[in-house]
């Protein structure tokens, strides 16, 4: 029988005085509209695992007691494990920021690397890697220059992916900044702290972030001051374009 009047209103008002779902606002009546969806990722950050085995990893990221996961895993290998959706919060940046943002875990899909740090990245594994950024980007129209090291958004606290991971070859496949045909100086009166900030970076470590800048964009470590041609680095960087993938041809 086709509900008419009154008693088609009954149903909506059952579900309006009912109590809200565990977990949302105190002294709400739940009136659940259709009108929403799901939040979409920013981001892309890159981790290593800082393991010998793929076992001892999901051991780890499974963990309830650890609580530490990750959207993705990819082994050695080049097999691909997805431990979380992406619609939902994984625990992988911890406490981050980029840009101003804070709590990279919100914005973010989590990837990680099955590798010690001291390793180079296996040919199976970066091939898998490609594959999926380049899902993730379609998917959910990742930016160019979001796709980051752990070590970008929490300098100080964490140093991976390691100076052997190959962001040149990211960025030729369009994941991640790189430049090509650097000036030989920055321009007078460059200021590379606000460069450095300008890019992305929390500058409440600077030696932190210098070290992570260098471990990204020079396949190297070091703490100290930026000099003329790494300057010229960062300005180079921060011309680029942030939305679509820049001439990558190398220079590291």
């Amino acid at each position: 029988m086709l509900l008419r009047g009154p008693a088609l209103l009954l149903p909506l008002l059952f579900a309006a005085c009912a109590p809200l779902p565990t977990g949302q606002g105190r002294d709400a009546s739940w009136w659940p509209s259709p009108n929403f969806d799901q939040r979409r990722p920013n981001f892309v950050i890159l981790h290593q695992t800082t393991n010998a085995t793929v076992d001892k990893a999901l051991a780890t990221l499974t963990d309830p007691a650890r609580k530490v996961s990750a959207h993705y895993l990819i082994s050695r290998d080049g097999s691909l494990l997805q431990l979380v959706d992406e619609s939902n919060r994984a625990w992988h940046a911890g406490e981050s920021r980029w840009g101003g943002m804070s709590d990279l875990n919100s914005a973010s899909i989590g990837i990680e690397l099955d590798n010690t740090g001291e390793e180079p990245f296996a040919e199976p594994q970066m091939q898998t890697l490609l594959a999926l950024l380049a899902e993730l980007r379609d998917r959910h129209r990742i930016p160019v220059a979001n796709v980051l090291a752990h070590g970008d958004v929490a300098p100080g606290r964490k140093v991976d992916p390691s100076r052997y991971f190959p962001w040149r070859r990211l960025a030729q496949a369009g994941f991640g900044l790189w430049c090509s045909n650097l000036p030989a100086a920055p321009p007078a009166g460059f200021d590379a702290a606000l460069g450095l900030r300008a890019l992305g970076y929390d500058m409440t470590q600077p030696a932190a972030v210098r070290a992570a800048f260098r471990r990204h964009f020079l396949g190297r470590e070091g703490e100290a001051e930026l000099d003329a041609g790494e300057q010229a680095l960062l300005h180079c960087l921060l011309a680029l374009p942030r939305e679509q993938a820049p001439n990558a041809e190398a220079t590291q």
